[in-house]
């Protein structure tokens, strides 16, 4: 497994070893053992699962009083997956990364918690799997609007299919952040 430091503190991109022969392909998507020596030590209570359509833009999430991390990997198909910082007390404050995830790549993102979360689906459609540090609780999630300019996040479609929800949600700098960890 390699694993790569982004610009975001404690966000790492991961790449697990994938053995492909004539019958197809195996990967080991998660030990406790290996994650934990490379550095991601939380421990996963929740696994979820979406299957969205393309330009399908489900984000930028996060909860507020329960902050999750996060180990996020496409099934099928593609995304482009975006963490943005939004711990008011670290230095990449408000600075994104993202990463196109797919099927063939095999690549997953882990974000620890106080990270924002989202994805867009750049295949006709996609499979997207991730495991949580914290249960979801529908009273604690809150999300910055996907296409705030103060972010400048460089998404794969200028009018992507979003949900009531996530229409809704206002910049960084109009929502709460200010008893996330730091």
């Amino acid at each position: 497994m390699e694993v790569t430091e982004t610009n975001i503190e404690g966000v790492l991109l991961i790449k697990p070893k994938v053995y492909k022969d004539e019958r197809g392909f195996f990967c080991e998507t998660y030990s406790k053992k290996i994650y934990s020596d490379k550095g991601i030590k939380e421990e996963f209570v929740q696994d979820n699962y979406s299957h969205s359509r393309k330009d399908i833009l489900r984000g930028l999430h996060y909860q507020l009083k329960n902050p999750q991390g996060k180990l996020v990997r496409v099934l099928n198909g593609s995304v482009l997956d975006v963490v943005v910082d939004i711990r008011k007390s670290s230095k990449t404050f408000s600075h994104y990364f993202s990463v196109e995830l797919d099927d063939i790549s095999f690549y997953q993102l882990y974000m620890p918690p106080g990270i924002a979360h989202g994805f867009c689906v750049i295949s006709e459609k996609a499979d997207f799997e991730y495991k949580c540090t914290e249960y979801y609780y529908p009273e604690d999630q809150f999300g910055i609007a996907w296409n705030d300019p103060i972010i400048d996040i460089r998404w794969p479609t200028s009018n992507p299919s979003l949900s009531k929800k996530d229409k809704e949600y206002s910049n960084i700098n109009q929502v709460a952040l200010t008893d996330l960890p730091d």
